[in-house]
């Protein structure tokens, strides 16, 4: 299935507006949300094909929004790229095992996260 929306969720305003500029530029709908609780709400009123998740974030972080996410009978097969500055193999790992579909280290490489999102 072709992605056409994309969730952004992230506490930050610069990469939120870089995101949102590099997707819209490649044809993408894209919607944001500024926390982990957002986020999960947005999912599931939104139903977007991809959700990009940061960690760090205040309130429920991205680990924990996208074990949710991934647990919830209305958002489990919305796929989730994390992508954050956490760039330890543990970060990674942690993230795919609450269900992320793969794993982006900050400062993002816009065409690393257009390869990925193609690949989906």
């Amino acid at each position: 299935m072709p992605v056409k929306k994309i969730l952004v969720v992230d506490d930050s305003p610069t990469e939120r507006a870089f995101m949102v500029d590099l997707l819209t530029k490649n044809g993408f709908q894209v919607v944001t949300a500024e926390s982990g609780e957002e986020g999960v709400t947005k999912a599931k009123a939104e139903k977007p094909d991809l959700i990009i998740m940061d960690v760090v974030m205040p309130g429920l972080n991205g680990y924990q929004a996208t074990r949710t996410l991934t647990r919830d009978d209305d958002t489990k097969n919305i796929p989730v790229l994390m992508c954050t500055s956490k760039g330890q193999e543990t970060d990674k790992i942690w993230g795919l095992r609450q269900g992320a579909q793969d794993y982006l280290v900050k400062p993002v490489n816009p065409e690393e996260l257009l390869g990925k999102i193609a690949a989906l």
